[in-house]
């Protein structure tokens, strides 16, 4: 089994409100996977960052993400994108605002892994989908 760690959690290990210890906890030995939206989302905090101690640590917090396996967006990803997107929207629940959100989920759904973040309202509604969260 394996769980898909959502950019919320890497930010809190960059600025140590959790430990790899917690990490490591919260997933109970199945193996942490990243999503290519994460790179791109943690690669703009890097490029957004300010002054050499803030581009420093995001550095250090890139290249720890690097070294995970990075599961690949493929046209069967995009099939469950677009129906978990279209559900929502037609369920009430809108997609819009939350695109990353909804990669990472149809990420999770294709390969049968969890998903853990410090957010999960942005996943709870996701049918299918088990939500693991560091916080309540």
């Amino acid at each position: 089994m394996g769980v898909i760690a959502d950019t919320s959690i890497w930010i809190d290990l960059e600025r140590g409100f959790l430990r790899a210890a917690d990490l490591e906890a919260a997933v109970e030995g199945d193996d942490v996977f990243v999503a290519p939206v994460t790179f791109a989302e943690m690669e703009y905090g890097f490029r957004r960052a300010r002054g050499r101690e803030q581009r420093s640590q995001r550095a250090a917090a890139l290249a720890a993400i690097k070294a995970r396996p990075c599961l690949a967006i493929t046209d069967q990803t995009g099939e469950i994108f677009g129906r978990v997107a279209a559900d929502l929207d037609s369920s009430g629940r809108p997609s819009k605002h939350r695109t990353q959100d909804l990669w990472i989920a149809s990420l999770a759904l294709q390969h049968g892994f969890k998903v853990l973040t410090q957010n999960r309202r942005d996943f709870d509604d996701i049918p299918g989908l088990t939500v693991l969260s560091l916080s309540p």
